[in-house]
This record gives C-alpha cells, structure tokens and sequence, in this order.
C-alpha cells in the first residue's frame, strides 16, 4: 500500500521526518511526500529544493492543499500553539495524523482530539520518537524482566545549555513542555506504570535565555508505589548530560543506571559481611526488537502499520495524554506550588 502524505509545518524539526523517511526503504516505499504547508512559502520551497519535492504542492491553507492532492496522511511538525487546529482540519478531512509533542496545549484540547479521531476513524499518533531508542528499549525490558526485583524508582537528570534561538526562547515553561515531555514519557514507558501525582519547582535560573521555565525539578508518584523524581537544565553551561538524560532505576533487589548514551551498569545486592552488602554485576540484555529502536523511522512505521492494520499504535492519542497530563500537572504544581493529582 502506497500513502500520499503531507508535511504541515517546514521548518528545522521537519528535516527529522523527512530524513527518516527517505533513509528507510520501506517508508520511501510506502510514502510519497504531495504536499507541503508552511505560513512561509520559501521555507516550504527551500525544503522542497533540499529533499527533492520539487511536485509537491505548496500552500499556506491546509484544507486546499489536501483537497488538492487527496492526501491519505499529515504530518504535523507545527509549533504547538497551532496543533489543535490543524490536526482538526486533517481529521475532519478524511487524513489519519502523525503528531509532534506536546500533543495539544491543554487537556481539554487532547481530550477532543481524541474524540475527533474516534468519530472519524482515523489514526491519530504522536512521534514520541525518543521512546523508540535502544537505551530505553533495553531499559524496558530489563525491567519487565524482573532483574533487579520489583521496581521502585526511576531518576533522571538532564543537564544541558542549547542556544536554539527562534520560538523556544520565548516559549512558557520551556523545559517541561518541550524537552521534559520527552523522559516524562520515556519513563512512563519504562516503568510500565500510571502516573497518579506531581510536585514541581520551577525556575529561570540566573544566566538563562530563555523567556521563562528553563530548569525545573519534579517528583511523580507512579501506580504500585513507584516514584519517578526529574531534575533538569536548558541553560546548564559547561559538561552536558546525555539528550536522553541520565538514569537510575532502583528496585527491590538491585539497581540500573544509563548515561543516556552507550554505558549501561546493572547490579545486584552482593554478599559481603557488615553494614554495607556490596554488589554482584548482572548484565543488561540487548533491545528485544531491532526494528524498535530507529527513533522517528521506528514511530513512523508503527504508525503506517496502523494505518494499514487497524492495530493500535503504541503511541496512539489515547495513550499519550498521559504523558501531556504529566506536563500539564508539573506545570500547575509549579504555579500553584501544590502537589497536582493527574486524572488523565
């Protein structure tokens, strides 16, 4: 089965999408880019010219352009404060939708998003792409495996100083809604748990760039009694953490930790005399699925997959409030100064 797809939104992170797809042959098989939108027509043209689109379609109205082509898909790589509309207008227009994060700016938004997809029938995902690398995959299945006990805590640190310029500078609450989401989710993932609460503080700290929201620290309480504790930094100058954070999961009978990027160290409880028992290193098995780990090829093709099959993607708008609710109850207990239930 062959696609028309549509790219809404030409901008920097739309590169990531289109690489993904042509680098991969079965998405070059099964997709062909026909259109492009961008409020910016040289920006849709410059990407045109750069990947080779030179007979897509080019407007600034979504509706027209997928009127024109007959579109079967949209991506959607706009900035968040446009997503509801347009993912609305592709719905209602008969197109199954991938998303970018955060999915909607609201519960309430994600809410009828989700209804509106049910109603049409459509599929409607979100490129949570972070989540389809092979730290966390492995991470997943280590603990699903029961290795180190039952689990207990995952923590994470994200400590890094990106100059981006353009929109994220001047975004509310940076960090928690545009990067954080991202091991929100991944740690979600991990512990195969429902998130039920959060504390956070929120800061800008001296030195920062950014308009507000650059740092932040928050503490989730998970289903079963697992506690998943965030700490991080966008304008952290000097020795970076890893973009996937690092990580400790703690569990009953053991602990993980992850940089983030290729060093994994697993052990258990050791048996040495007195007040402190040592440890015995255990070993980290590999992803269980290749094909799983390839970031947005690996999101892209689940998402075609549903298309085709009607299976469920795993990172289906109905799965994925979850972690826009972890978002949204960080933002709110860092405004109200609160712990927030989260009911989504």
């Amino acid at each position: 089965m062959k696609f028309n797809a549509i790219l809404c939104g030409c901008g920097a992170m739309s590169k990531g999408w289109l690489r993904a797809v042509a680098s991969t042959p079965s998405l070059a098989e099964a997709i062909t880019i026909v259109g492009l939108v961008d409020l910016n027509r040289a920006t849709a043209e410059n990407l045109a010219k750069e990947f080779g689109l030179q007979e897509a379609v080019i407007g600034a109205d979504l509706a027209e352009v997928i009127a024109a082509t007959k579109a079967d898909l949209v991506f959607d790589v706009v900035i968040p404060a446009a997503r509801f509309g347009v993912v609305s207008t592709a719905l209602k227009a008969g197109c199954h939708v991938l998303s970018e994060k955060p999915m909607a700016t609201s519960l309430a938004e994600g809410a009828a998003l989700i209804d509106l997809a049910t109603e049409t029938g459509k599929v409607h995902a979100i490129i949570q792409n972070r989540r389809f690398i092979s730290g966390v995959r492995r991470m997943r299945r280590f603990v699903e495996e029961g290795a180190i006990g039952e689990l207990t805590g995952i923590h994470c640190d994200f400590f890094l100083g990106p100059h981006f310029g353009g929109f994220r500078e001047e975004m509310d609450n940076v960090l928690l809604l545009d990067m954080a989401i991202h091991t929100f989710d991944a740690a979600r993932f991990v512990a195969g748990k429902t998130p039920l609460s959060v504390y956070c503080v929120e800061k800008n700290p001296v030195g920062s760039w950014y308009k507000h929201g650059a740092s932040a620290h928050a503490v989730f309480e998970f289903s079963d009694d697992v506690v998943f504790s965030y700490r991080g930094s966008w304008c952290a100058e000097g020795k970076r953490t890893s973009w996937e954070s690092q990580w400790r999961l703690t569990g009953s009978k053991g602990m993980l930790t992850w940089d983030g990027e290729e060093n994994f160290e697993a052990s258990v409880a050791g048996h040495e005399p007195g007040l402190l028992h040592g440890f015995t290193p255990i070993e980290v098995p590999g992803p269980e699925h290749d094909e799983e780990t390839h970031g947005h090829a690996s999101v892209i093709a689940s998402f075609i997959e549903a298309v085709k099959t009607g299976k469920r993607p795993e990172t289906e708008s109905r799965d994925n409030i979850r972690s826009l609710a972890m978002v949204l109850g960080a933002i709110e207990s860092a405004k109200s100064g609160r712990r927030i239930e989260i009911s989504a």
